[in-house]
């Protein structure tokens, strides 16, 4: 007799980044970001959310958590290929930010990311007291 499951809600934000002039609560968007595009997957365990990140390295990717609120921010790397110089340039890709406000059904403890072929994967695993649980009846 398992209850129906709990859904985790995440509110999805402009982007932000932390440190400049706003507060976690309070996110502002800044003016330079695109907002990656985005998909979120909901099983048994928890969340996946997955970004895209064009022309991203782990070390140009910044997630931070602040309070409740989970912050994005990713720095595309010049594109230039080896022995060439740029003499004209019409697109060039812009820093990629985006908030999450996190409920409180996320363990904040177990979230992980992986960057494979410039795609980000958040796992967003439910907290304990969100999950299902089978209470045992004693009788005497």
């Amino acid at each position: 007799m398992n209850g129906p499951n709990r859904i985790i809600r995440v509110a999805i934000g402009p982007a932000h980044v932390p440190g400049e002039g706003s507060t976690a609560a309070h996110p502002s968007a800044h003016s330079h970001a695109i907002p990656p595009l985005v998909d979120i997957h909901e099983g048994p365990d928890g969340l996946v959310l997955e970004a895209d990140l064009p022309g991203t390295s782990a070390e140009s990717v910044s997630v931070q958590l602040e309070d409740n609120v989970l912050c994005l921010v990713a720095r595309p790397e010049a594109a230039v290929p080896a022995g060439l110089k740029t003499i004209h340039e019409e697109f060039r890709p812009g820093e990629f930010g985006r908030s999450f406000i996190l409920s409180d059904e996320v363990d904040r403890d177990r979230i992980s990311a992986e960057l494979r072929n410039g795609v980000l994967r958040l796992a967003l695993p439910k907290a304990d007291r969100a999950k299902t649980r089978k209470i045992e009846i004693k009788s005497s």
